[in-house]
């Protein structure tokens, strides 16, 4: 079976195309290099089995969106995992200013910071067959989400797929291994929807496959209780902002059938900030595309990501 390519143009992950982006050039291991000559080797942890912690960033009006909470998050999920970076928080940083830098970009811009466990004497799981030091690698690239896809909002349906405790898989690492998650995009994928909606092990709503989830109900916000869902720096930022606006807000469990009877619903990510949700499981949402507290709470969000000293906190 294969994909239709076009599904990449609804994806909550989807953007507008760029011709620059052919002509960027990517950090590896201390140089920048052409993109088609950007290369880690077959035997590098994260491609034997996924071994490693990224952090993707939004780069907006000069500044680093959250950027102290992102690179705070990579260095806990290296710490989980037993992995030394090699480098300090700041140089981490430096690593990803320069990556803008040198391509010249100044907005409208995303960077993704990859480190593996590095190379590895042989194909296996074993940490301690590594020969030297961690693999760091970032891209940067213009990503620009297209503004009438946003408003007209995603379709979601739910997965068979289920979230995972922290003992089995902590969703909370921003692991290299995505499988499951890239599992239960293709089954939304198949029957025509944008992302899909997961549930926990015990039927609750958590998350989506590369989002965090949210609906609206009576002028209320809803989100799961986080147990088991991403560590999302948007999704914190915006339960921060709502509470400050005085919106109520529920952390807790709720299921799908409260989910149908919500007035609306959007999905948060560092990409896209805040993609309102309109079709879930085939059902259309009374507040399709932008309703009336999504839209205050993209309008507060989209005030905070351009003020600079919040920017950078």
């Amino acid at each position: 079976m294969q994909l239709s390519p076009q599904a990449s143009k609804t994806s909550s992950q989807a953007y507008q195309a760029d011709d620059r982006n052919e002509r960027v050039l990517v950090y590896v291991n201390g140089e920048f290099v052409p993109r088609s000559e950007a290369r880690v080797s077959v035997f590098d942890a994260g491609y034997v089995c996924g071994d490693g912690v990224w952090e993707g960033v939004r780069l907006v009006n000069g500044q680093v969106v959250s950027f102290d909470a992102h690179v705070d998050r990579l260095f806990e999920g290296a710490n989980a995992i037993a992995m030394d970076i090699g480098l300090r928080k700041q140089e981490v940083k430096d690593v990803i200013l320069k990556t803008f830098e040198v391509n010249k970009m100044q907005d409208g811009a995303h960077a993704r910071l990859m480190v593996t466990r590095g190379v590895k004497k042989t194909p296996n799981q074993d940490p301690r067959f590594i020969l030297g030091k961690a693999t760091v690698v970032c891209v940067a690239e213009y990503k620009v989400v297209d503004a009438e896809a946003k408003q007209r909002g995603l379709t979601l349906h739910t997965s068979t797929i289920r979230c995972s405790t922290p003992d089995v898989f902590d969703l909370r690492l921003n692991s290299h291994s995505r499988l499951n998650f890239i599992q239960a995009l293709i089954q939304a994928i198949n029957v025509g929807a944008d992302e899909a909606l997961m549930l926990d092990t015990n039927g609750f709503v958590s998350s989506c496959n590369s989002t965090n989830f949210f609906v609206v109900r009576d002028g209320a916000l809803w989100t799961s209780s986080g147990r088991y869902c991403f560590n999302g720096i948007t999704r914190a930022t915006v339960l921060r902002l709502a509470r400050e606006a005085g919106f109520a807000v529920h952390e807790g469990d709720y299921t799908l059938a409260e989910v149908y009877a919500a007035d609306e619903a959007f999905v948060t990510g560092t990409l896209g900030g805040i993609t309102p949700v309109s079709v879930i499981d085939g059902r259309k949402l009374p507040g399709a595309g932008m309703g009336p507290l999504t839209q205050r709470l993209a309008d507060l969000y989209r005030q905070y990501i351009a003020a600079p000293q919040k920017a950078a906190a």
